[in-house]
């Protein structure tokens, strides 16, 4: 009897905090399904009303990547398309003209040229707007649209009409697609100094950057005087290896810290004891087209090697957003901001 007395007052309890929770949630749906009715109004109008047929699929395509693009300029949708590309550009190879874009206002807009491409040897600059590709106006488009035009069999033509800031005429380009090869170290001697380019973060530049130094020391013979680190028209890439590239030169300190929505999400990144630089001066070279990961290999460099370290950079486009890496048919939306070492935020 004492047992069923004890579970009937826990029950008439349980139902008396029913309308305090239903009450609290009710206030936010509220002005939640508000909003939805909203969107399916126009939603509905559109797909009966607008001047061509359109689909479900086009129409919640195009409402997720409107939501996530106004957040900020780096989250997106990604759906197969979109991972492919994500994938290609860490990864492999692909047929191509070397250059890493992004969208802008509707216009696409480059970060930066690979080096040694055939973009790179055309002279396309960081900052241009690709208005047309083969005569046929791309803005408005989608950037996968737009790299997939550009993309194709090695040997085949693509034309470009580019826009430049400062300049009066548009810049017409014919260019011939190439088996693009993912080289994101290369290294040679100047003098008694050791010269590192670095063009993208993909899976295997922290290692590359490693073995450029050991192939340095090795044609010396010696250790050289210093380190030039050129990160000029590198558009980044892979957090995890701007964190390794970092390492390479630096013992000690904090290299980067990501940080959340909520006050206690940061997780923090540090150099190992024992750097292949082995603590020699470094010279950093960066430009409009050093985005992302280069400025957070430049940051840690110039907050924790500050004696011996010297930046000489142009400004740097503070692509501060971290975005997740996941399979296709994943919103893609920017997770946590990166910090350089002592709160210099980026």
């Amino acid at each position: 009897m004492k047992t069923r007395l004890l579970q009937a007052a826990a029950l008439v309890t349980t139902v008396a905090m029913v309308p305090v929770a239903t009450g609290a949630m009710a206030a936010v749906d509220t002005s939640t399904y508000k909003a939805m009715d909203q969107f399916l109004d126009v939603y509905n109008r559109v797909k009966a009303d607008y001047v061509d047929k359109v689909t479900d699929e086009q129409l919640i395509k195009g409402a997720i990547d409107g939501m996530l693009s106004s957040l900020d300029p780096h989250s997106s949708y990604v759906d197969a398309s979109d991972f492919d590309n994500m994938r290609i550009a860490t990864e492999g190879n692909y047929g191509g003209l070397g250059l890493t874009v992004s969208m802008e206002d509707g216009a696409v807009k480059v970060v930066a040229p690979q080096e040694d491409t055939p973009a790179g040897r055309a002279g396309i600059k960081s900052g241009d707007y690709i208005t047309h590709i083969d005569g046929k106006l791309i803005y408005g488009g989608t950037l996968d649209e737009a790299t997939s035009q550009m993309r194709g069999r090695p040997g085949t033509k693509v034309s470009l009409t580019l826009v430049r800031p400062g300049r009066d005429k548009p810049i017409d380009v014919t260019l011939l697609r190439e088996v693009i090869v993912q080289r994101p170290v290369k290294w040679e001697v100047k003098g008694q100094v050791g010269y590192i380019n670095i063009n993208t973060f993909s899976e295997a530049t922290g290692a590359d950057t490693r073995a450029a130094i050991m192939a340095i020391d090795k044609a010396l013979g010696h250790k050289p005087l210093g380190y030039v680190v050129d990160l000029r028209e590198n558009g980044g890439g892979l957090l995890t290896q701007a964190i390794a590239v970092s390492d390479a030169f630096l013992d000690r300190g904090e290299i980067v810290s990501q940080r959340g929505r909520e006050k206690g999400d940061i997780e923090r990144y540090f150099a190992k004891p024992g750097d292949d630089a082995k603590g020699l001066p470094i010279v950093v070279l960066t430009d409009s087209g050093t985005a992302s990961a280069s400025e957070i290999v430049a940051g840690a460099l110039l907050r924790i090697q500050q004696l011996d370290f010297r930046l000489f950079t142009l400004m740097t486009p503070n692509m501060g957003e971290i975005q997740p890496v996941r399979s296709q048919g994943h919103r893609h939306p920017s997770i946590k901001h990166f910090w350089a070492p002592e709160g210099l935020h980026r």
